[in-house]
């Protein structure tokens, strides 16, 4: 893969239009924020602290 479009990749941020959009960047971010606010919104962020 071109090292250019890997920076570009890399640097893309999920935007609240990603999940309008058909590409699978913009499928992939948006499955990912929703999945991870779920969780927010559940508290399952909770840290496990082992001693």
């Amino acid at each position: 893969m071109d090292p250019k479009k890997n920076s570009k990749i890399a640097e893309r941020n999920y935007e609240v239009e990603d999940y309008k959009r058909n590409d699978q960047m913009s499928k992939g971010l948006a499955e990912t924020h929703e999945q991870v606010s779920d969780s927010y919104m559940d508290g399952d962020n909770e840290e496990e602290l082992s001693e």
